[in-house]
């Protein structure tokens, strides 16, 4: 039997905007409605906006919720004060990470999990597996709708929609307020393209009034809809992890440059063994590399030394629409992986030069 494809809220909108449907993470999701590189270029110089409602969220509640997001994050989340976002990963117990996601404080006793839509079902059982303390946890995936406005015209585009100023939203920052005449949206200062904007959370019931009303409110600003090809070149340029790709099962938070992430201030799942590895160092490393060579690096391409000796592997990569060459995301060994760093990538049997780079790759 077939994995049945779930649809977002706005699915048949999608369709009729012409956007390409594809399945991805279980989800009929539009990869694109015009090109991938028309798309990326108006959200780095314009506005766009992705409607990204597969992503899943969590409710954690009550007087035990922030001892069992300290359990199961690398993050410190005592330290998040109300409205604010945290960045932080699920460390599994191999030394791998089950997730990455985001975790938001509204108050002392309720907290929201926004994690990947491949690894809701996988996330869920995880929780609810560690929650041994008894904190209240709901699965509001199915009933929220998120769309990621994006881009440096996002706020000046949408900001008559509400009485919340736009600029005050600082990054990683959240307020619930009016949008588009509906009351309780969140209005979050976080997004996956690197080029400003935010991400706002309505009710299912809500949703195609509000796109309506961002659209009307953006049209001066030329403001298209955008696909998840695109959500993908805008984070290759920033280095941002995709778990699956990235970050898997098999890649400890260490190795993915999430160190800033996981914090040794308190216990959490497999922190000891992560303790460890941090002390002693780890063996291979994720880098970001740009091509010194014409050649368009994808996943799996093997990445070699000047030898010809293979020293890593491409998790990410792609033609970067803003720079005009080819970049990625790889794990190489260690000594391999300092800015500056010549490298070559295998493509088709050619072993093409690349420079390793600080991130984010697109410089501003």
């Amino acid at each position: 039997m077939e994995e049945q494809i779930k649809k977002i809220q706005l699915n048949d909108l999608h369709v009729a905007l012409g956007g390409k449907m594809v399945p991805f993470a279980g989800y009929n999701m539009p990869v694109r409605y015009s090109s991938d590189n028309e798309e990326h270029l108006c959200v780095r110089n314009g506005v766009g906006v992705f409607d990204v409602s597969h992503m899943g969220e969590f409710m954690v509640e009550g007087p035990e919720a922030l001892n069992l997001i300290q359990k199961v994050t690398s993050n410190d989340a005592s330290k998040i004060v109300d409205g604010q976002a945290q960045y932080s990963c699920f460390p599994n117990e191999t030394g791998g990470i089950v997730d990455d996601l985001i975790v938001y404080k509204f108050e002392d006793e309720k907290y929201m999990l926004v994690v990947n839509a491949s690894n809701i079902d996988k996330d869920w059982a995880w929780v609810n597996q560690h929650n041994t303390m008894g904190a209240k946890l709901t699965n509001i995936s199915d009933e929220i709708s998120l769309f990621a406005i994006q881009g440096p015209k996002a706020i000046e585009a949408v900001q008559d929609l509400t009485p919340v100023n736009l600029s005050e939203v600082k990054f990683y920052h959240f307020t619930i307020g009016e949008f588009a005449g509906v009351q309780d949206v969140i209005i979050s200062g976080t997004g996956y393209t690197g080029a400003g904007g935010f991400e706002i959370y309505v009710k299912n019931e809500d949703a195609e009034n509000v796109w309506n009303a961002v659209f009307e409110a953006g049209k001066d600003f030329d403001i298209k809809p955008i696909g998840l090809g695109a959500r993908d070149t805008l984070r290759m340029e920033m280095g941002y992890c995709l778990y699956g790709n990235d970050i898997t099962d098999s890649t400890s938070p260490l190795e993915a440059g999430l160190g800033w992430i996981t914090k040794f201030t308190k216990d959490f799942t497999n922190s000891e063994a992560l303790k460890v590895q941090k002390e002693a160092g780890v063996s291979k490393k994720l880098v970001g590399f740009i091509m010194q060579e014409r050649g368009i690096p994808r996943g799996h391409y093997p990445i070699v030394d000047a030898a010809g000796e293979v020293i890593g592997e491409v998790t990410s990569g792609t033609q970067s629409p803003s720079m005009g060459v080819g970049i990625g995301l790889g794990y190489v060994k260690t000594e391999f992986s300092k800015p500056g760093t010549e490298i070559f990538i295998q493509v088709r049997n050619k072993n093409l030069k690349a420079q390793v780079e600080k991130l984010p790759l697109l410089k501003k």
